[in-house]
């Protein structure tokens, strides 16, 4: 009987320390970088539960967390997990391992990490009271890591793997430059490369990247290009229409950079819905019309709506943009242009021998456009459903509505003198 007493309870206290293959479901990251003259700091807190694979000291048949002896769980935790997370560069080289200047439990409900000073007063500070009673997997880990560069005005990029801390998990970075301000990242899993103060042509060229790779990867903006050559299926002959769509995609793109858009839950379903219908319209205008002539009007009205569309997909790519958020819009633009183009080269040959050798001009075109309106009726109808499920009330009369109407009709004038522009370029086309 004492034998079976003794073995429950060890069980109960093995039940209460981390096991090796418990994976955490939602783990949240937070981390703030300052260079400072030939010193890097990094602060990281991080939920003690996504540390696993180390030894804990506990006390009592609670398992309660003995925090007289923490500190080399603590160091272990941070060289497996959190050292190795963080690779960071100066300029091309990359730094050497850190020194873990101190390491803290704190409890759940501590909120020194809302700035950089209170954060760094509370790790540097005197550590949590040993007679605190908190478990291994309801606290946090608070680390203060400290590298050696050679110029807090260098370069700095860092590329985080903190992935397999969880399932899901959510990184807030903040960078303090030391001209000072603050520059705010947040991503989910590992973003990759990221460079703290990109220059101009650095962002650049990734959001160039970014724009090309949205455009092959958009299936409702794809299939509204093949609609909108399904009749034409000449590049110079498409010119005015891609042109006009470009230009319009631009200013509503640049309008949501901006937060000229509106905020709205149910604004970006609506966007979603809108798509949908532009590429249903265009291909009963492909089935129904005798001649395109006008059709570049009706590529710039839609263009407009796939703007918005567009921002929705570049809005949270804008911080990696650093200072420079308007040579990353106009990268983005050219990307998105350069994988239309693109697009346009890889359809345009297949249609002309399809319509040569298949189908008669009429037929093939109605035939084309049946099936693309067909796709596009089952996602405006479906994204139609999502947006039936938000209310949609009138806003109220107040500064925010007024700052709101005239950033449309910012818009709208832009829009026109855009038109009117595009018109004579037409013009000068034929």
């Amino acid at each position: 009987m004492l034998t079976l007493v003794g073995v429950l309870f060890a069980l109960l206290v093995w039940a209460g320390r981390p096991a090796a293959h418990d994976l955490p479901a939602d783990v949240v990251v937070h981390a703030f970088v300052k260079p400072e003259g030939q010193r890097l700091r990094v602060l990281v807190r991080v939920p003690l539960e996504a540390m696993r694979d180390v030894d804990y000291p506990t006390r009592g048949p609670e398992g309660l967390l003995d925090l007289t002896r923490i500190d080399r769980a603590l160091a272990d935790a941070t060289s497996l997990w959190l050292v190795p997370a963080f690779e960071i560069r100066e300029a091309d080289t990359t730094l050497a391992r850190p020194r873990i200047a101190s390491a803290r439990i704190s409890l759940p409900s501590d909120r020194s990490f809302v700035s950089y000073e209170q954060a760094l007063a509370h790790v540097t500070g005197p550590p949590l009271d040993a007679g605190a009673r908190i478990y291994w997997n309801q606290s946090l880990l608070d680390v203060l890591l400290e590298y050696d560069i050679r110029s807090d005005r260098s370069a700095l990029t860092i590329n985080p793997v903190l992935a397999r801390l969880g399932v899901r998990v959510a990184t807030a970075v903040r960078f303090l430059p030391p001209g000072g301000g603050v520059r705010a990242f947040e991503w989910v899993g590992n973003p990759g490369l990221v460079r703290l103060d990109p220059r101009w042509h650095q962002a650049a060229w990734r959001f160039v990247q970014l724009g090309f790779s949205h455009i092959l990867g958009g299936a409702d903006h794809l299939l509204f290009l093949v609609c909108l050559a399904i009749p034409i299926r000449r590049l110079r002959a498409l010119v005015p229409a891609v042109t006009a769509f470009a230009v319009a995609h631009s200013i509503t793109l640049i309008a949501s950079a901006f937060d000229l858009a509106p905020s709205a839950l149910w604004f970006p379903p609506l966007i979603e819905t809108l798509i949908a219908l532009s590429i249903v319209c265009m291909a009963i205008e492909n089935m129904m019309a005798s001649t395109f002539a006008h059709r570049w009007v009706l590529a710039f009205g839609f263009g407009l709506v796939h703007g918005f569309g567009f921002g929705f997909a570049l809005r949270e790519s804008l911080q990696f943009a650093g200072a420079h958020l308007v040579a990353s819009l106009l990268a983005f633009n050219v990307g998105v242009e350069l994988g239309q183009v693109l697009v346009l080269l890889l359809i345009l040959p297949p249609l002309a021998l399809a319509f040569r050798h298949a189908a008669s001009e009429r037929v093939g075109t109605i035939v084309l456009s049946a099936v693309v309106a067909h796709v596009a009726w089952h996602w405006m109808v479906d994204r139609g459903a999502q947006l039936a499920r938000f209310s949609i009330e009138w806003p109220q009369l107040d500064a925010a509505f007024a700052a709101a109407t005239a950033g449309w009709l910012v818009i709208l004038v832009v829009a026109a003198g855009a038109l009117r522009l595009l018109r004579a370029f037409r013009d000068a086309m034929l």
